[in-house]
């Protein structure tokens, strides 16, 4: 598949192409493994920008999902923010992630 155009953070430069597949395929390019933990997660953080318009920070994210903040760092194995962002199509994180 082909991946749209990403900025050299890796996200898409025009977020309105976003699909599943591009996402995944981000994803693989980036050696990155989404499991449905993280699927949901993406999926929740759309919903959620859909909502607010605003990307949330981790803590408000992670009470948003019910989800322990902690593991969410363990499963990303980095700022969760960031990846849940890029794969799920939507503007960087500001802020500490």
């Amino acid at each position: 598949m082909n991946i749209p155009e990403r900025d050299g953070d890796g996200y898409l430069v025009d977020s309105s192409v976003w699909t599943e597949e591009i996402a995944r395929a981000m994803a693989e390019a980036d050696d990155v493994e989404l499991d449905d933990v993280k699927w949901q997660q993406i999926l929740k953080a759309r919903e959620y920008y859909e909502e607010h318009a605003v990307v949330p920070p981790i803590r408000k994210f992670s009470k948003y999902l019910g989800a322990d903040q902690k593991e969410m760092f363990k499963m990303w194995m980095t700022g969760p923010m960031k990846p849940i962002t890029k794969y799920g199509g939507l503007p960087k994180p500001t802020g500490c992630v």
